[in-house]
């Protein structure tokens, strides 16, 4: 991790989280050219690579790198032109399936090779430059070759399993799109390998979908067991001698978080590592190829052969394939590491990250899920494929945990600022420091302190008062016009006097209230906040100062960061200026107070008080409201905005200012809403309230056009400060998502034997597959709603080649839903509420509620899935409501009953306490039978108790 990496942030008034993720975004734009720079210094040292002095380079500083060595730097990991000798690669023109490029392996992998006696009675075929590459498949090889360059998403169908025509050897291939064709990359399939075959390639998945089960079935709230149980799937699953959970933090800088190992290897989990260790451009290749595989560092690159009017070099960014770099290899050599197997663990960006992005659904890199084995080793690309399963869903879980824990903190930071707030009506200003919460149980740090009227207030590991007065004056000299200040290191902020403050304060936060009153938040150097997990560092332990080994990399993290602190990150800088506004607020307050007790004597300093704390708390309720999460908008007596917030404008593009004056049911609601907006208001100016009504707004702006949002209202009566109504406020829910998917609580009703054996020509979509997720049955309602055949269907793979293929899913989090439903069925766990969306064959968009049934046969024995498909009508929305609330009124029902029996236990356990206390006296032989008779009395009741099967009851 270069210096470059390091944030020092000068805020303005208008600074916002957009604006740090856009300093995020620089700062890995910043990083390419580090990396760069230790490209070419690598390059320079040789082939070898044994003069490259790593450590050395990571601790150089920054230097401009030409633009001509980045440009290099970026073709050479992307269109390296050179493979790994597992396998052979051959690209084609789609339109002639001409070769265009081929690896100089190919021939011989293929048995393409001259024979030094040609045959007579068969045509030797040769591949080279122009060849039609069907000519060197089997017939049917060439019918499955043809049928996928015809697919819309050609990767949904990887692998293709096809025989080369001369030497009949099978292999995997695995198709990409790019510029200039199709590139098809070729790995040999072992007959004896069980993931060969369709059977195997669905155990494969089954396999992954046991562990996907299982990181499902964790409870909540803690990623800590997430890493741990993924680390051990992933080794289950693929037999590498060492898998580990590699997280990105702010900073770009990694850490090992998880680990699952061979007992002998030694540990890696809680190293952290330089942000040049794994570079932006890796990362970038990623989030395209979201899984990679090198099977062995030592084995020397194939060249690729590519046809000379290609005007550059081929791009292999998404081929199985692509060779590692020579810095790369030879890293993996030095820390004994000969095989790997990287993953992408991918999560969703936030709405800052969107914007940046152009509004697009941003994608972010996490971490890496990592294998390492000590030997060679390749494994089938199915099982890698199973793994890409596994890495979705994990994201996919992994995210959710996220939102869980920002959204507690985000809960905890407004707890903290709303008693902070308190304090600040209540007491004077300096209670914010002198107690309990405090401004350090705001963020995460080693000290804080207020700087007040040219007072000095500390708390905890601070700078002494002489110290921060020259920061006071550093900062009024060198940051007069912003509004603030954060950085990880007060060094390389320009702070003349950051080594007198040591290791004990690096890194600041600082907060203007007003021109000479500040909040200052202080944390100390990095080194102290990393622990190790495994065997630790002894100072002895001596490296050659040249190689690539992870205790190298992790001594020249040290090195970087002796005098760095742990960066601020967005959450808490949105935290901090929350904080800062409300101060300057109330301080604007205070002088507004003071001037007006000069002014207006008469008035007594306890109703200016209240006047004050009104105020106060009527700013906050605003300004809670202007950034809530959820849509608040409000309206006049006559149907017209006052009232408009950040959420409502962000959903519909239509800003404050615009809204402002709109009328809500005429300009800003589509018609079929319009009755019910007056309905609202109607009620709303009569002093009655309306919950959950759903309305459909507008939306505005390019990005934003012919697309509506659906919200969820709750509607309530405005008044003045006379009591009197003068409006109408609405409190909104976004449901716009779950219009587009369908409310996944929607059940259906009846069994779906009776459907399917009903004389009713009425009957639904049908399908059903085999054991091996192979279709087998596709019905003419299936026919109608996709527009494919049955004989175009017949026979192919569920998932992948028709849901994925031929029916387009939204992305591959969709498709591993569907897979995971179909193997539980298969596994006998039926599925009835499971909302399925797809595109037909013209592209329309369906949605519907997928029922999967187990399909057994005379013996018991599972032999596939059943499944039909079910849209919704209105009848059977009311009959699935009037069923929740009769399932609501069984809950209830069932918990009165638990509850009695909880009640029953308490007195019963004082019984028993009791007869205990009366068996240790001295009894008469009556009361000793009486005390037995007692005694067994309550073993009955008690039993009756435990045995009480609650479902059975009410099932009757």
């Amino acid at each position: 991790m270069g210096s470059g990496s390091r944030t020092t942030n000068s805020h303005n008034p208008n600074s916002s989280g957009t604006s740090n993720i856009r300093h995020s975004a620089s700062k890995a734009i910043a990083q390419y050219t580090v990396d760069a720079r230790l490209h070419a210094v690598f390059e320079q040292s040789g082939e070898s690579g044994k003069s490259f002095d790593y450590s050395q380079s990571v601790r150089t500083t920054t230097q401009s790198v030409p633009e001509q060595q980045i440009t290099a730097y970026l073709s050479k990991i992307q269109r390296g032109g050179h493979i790994q000798p597992f396998g052979c690669m051959i690209a084609v023109s789609e339109q002639t399936f001409r070769v265009i490029a081929y690896s100089e392996n190919a021939q011989e992998m293929m048995g393409l090779t001259p024979q030094s006696v040609p045959s007579l009675l068969e045509k030797q075929e040769i591949l080279t430059i122009g060849t039609d590459v069907r000519t060197l498949l089997t017939p049917s090889s060439s019918v499955l070759l043809e049928r996928a360059f015809g697919a819309r998403e050609i990767t949904l169908l990887n692998p293709i399993w096809i025989h080369s025509k001369n030497s009949r050897k099978p292999f995997y291939a695995i198709l990409h799109r790019i510029d200039v064709g199709i590139v098809i990359d070729l790995e040999p399939a072992r007959i004896e390998d069980p993931a060969m075959s369709i059977v195997g390639a669905v155990q494969s998945q089954k396999l992954a979908v046991r562990a996907i089960s299982h990181l499902q079935s964790l409870p909540g709230g803690d990623i800590k067991i997430l890493c741990d149980t993924v680390v051990k799937s992933v080794r289950e699953l693929t037999g590498y001698d060492r898998v580990m959970v590699y997280k990105f933090h702010e900073d770009e800088h990694g850490e090992v978080v998880a680990e699952s190992k061979r007992p002998d290897l030694e540990p890696y989990i809680g190293l952290h590592y330089p942000a040049t260790d794994i570079p932006q451009a890796s990362r970038f290749l990623f989030k395209q190829n979201r899984v990679r595989m090198i099977a062995d560092c030592h084995a020397t690159p194939v060249q690729v052969i590519q046809d000379e009017v290609l005007m550059q070099p081929l791009c292999l960014v998404g081929s199985t394939l692509r060779a590692p770099h020579g810095c790369h290899a030879q890293y993996m050599a030095n820390m004994g590491s000969i095989a790997s197997l990287a993953m992408a663990v991918v999560i969703n960006g936030n709405d800052d990250e969107a914007a940046v992005v152009g509004g697009r659904n941003s994608m972010r890199l996490w971490g890496l899920v990592v294998c390492h084995h000590t030997s060679p080793r390749c494994i089938p690309f199915p099982l890698r494929y199973a793994c890409e399963f596994l890495m979705q869903a994990f994201g996919l879980q992994l995210n959710m945990e996220l939102q869980l824990a920002s959204q507690l903190l985000e809960k905890r930071v407004l707890r903290t600022q709303t008693l902070l707030c308190d304090m600040l009506l209540r007491d004077s200003t300096p209670g914010i420091v002198t107690q309990s919460p405090n401004i350090m149980d705001l963020v995460k740090c080693d000290g804080a302190a207020l700087y007040y009227q040219e007072k000095y207030y500390p708390l905890g590991v601070t700078p002494t008062e002489a110290q921060i007065k020259d920061i006071v004056e550093w900062l009024l000299a060198c940051h007069r016009d912003s509004t603030g200040l954060s950085t990880d290191s007060l060094a390389d902020a320009g702070y003349p006097g950051a080594s007198s403050l040591g290791d004990a304060v690096c890194g600041m936060a600082v907060a203007y209230i007003t021109s000479k009153d500040f909040l200052f938040w202080f944390r100390s150097h990095t080194a102290k906040e990393i622990k190790w997990g495994g065997a630790k560092h002894h100072p002895e332990d001596k490296d050659d100062g040249q190689r690539m080994h992870p205790r190298s990399s992790f001594k020249a993290f040290l090195e970087v960061v002796k005098s760095c602190s742990l960066p601020w990150e967005n959450q808490e800088m949105d935290a901090i200026h929350s904080l800062q506004l409300i101060l300057r607020d109330s301080f604007k307050d205070a002088e507004g107070s003071n001037s007006k007790a000069v002014v207006r004597a008469p008035l007594g300093d306890l109703e200016l008080q209240a006047i004050d704390e009104i105020s106060s708390v009527a700013r906050e309720m605003v300004r809670l409201i202007e950034t809530a999460t959820a849509p608040i908008f409000a309206v006049d007596i006559d149907g017209r905005i006052n009232g408009w917030n950040a959420k409502v404008a962000e959903l519909t593009g239509l800003s404050v200012e615009e809204a402002m004056g709109k009328s809500l049911a005429r300009d800003l609601v589509y018609k079929e809403s319009e009755g019910t907006v007056d309905k609202l208001l109607f009620n709303a100016l009569r002093g009655e309230e309306d919950k959950n009504v759903e309305l459909k707004l507008k939306t505005f702006g390019s990005e934003l056009c012919k697309k509506a949002v659906f919200v969820v209202v709750n509607a309530c009566s405005s008044k003045d400060h006379t009591n009197d109504i003068v409006g109408a406020c609405f409190v909104g829910q976004d449901i716009s998502g779950q219009k587009v998917v369908m409310d996944k609580f929607i059940q259906i009703q009846g069994d779906y034997k009776a459907i399917v054996q009903s004389p009713n020509p009425l009957i639904p979509p049908i399908f059903a597959s085999d054991e091996n997720i192979c279709c087998s049955e596709w019905n003419t309602a299936m026919e109608k709603l996709t527009g494919w055949t049955r004989e175009e269907i017949a026979g192919k793979m569920l998932v992948g080649e028709i849901f994925g293929g031929c029916c387009r899913l939204k992305g591959p989090d969709a498709m591993t839903k569907f897979m995971v439903v179909l193997h539980n069925v298969i596994g006998g766990q039926d599925t009835d509420k499971f909302p399925f969306a797809f595109f037909d064959r013209n592209g329309k968009y369906v949605q519907a509620l997928l029922t999967a049934n187990k399909r057994v046969n005379m013996d018991g024995m599972v032999i596939g899935a059943f499944c039909f498909l079910q849209i919704p009508s209105p009848e059977l929305q009311q009959a699935l409501k009037i069923q929740r609330q009769q399932e609501k009124q069984c809950f209830a029902r069932m918990k009165e009953l638990a509850y009695i029996c909880q009640e029953i236990k308490n007195p019963l356990c004082g019984i028993h306490f009791t007869n205990s206390l009366l068996e240790a006296t001295d009894l008469t032989e009556d009361q000793k039978q009486f005390l037995e008779t007692s005694a067994a009395c309550e073993k009955q009741i008690l039993k009756i108790i435990t045995d009480v099967d609650l479902q059975s009851i009410e099932n009757g």
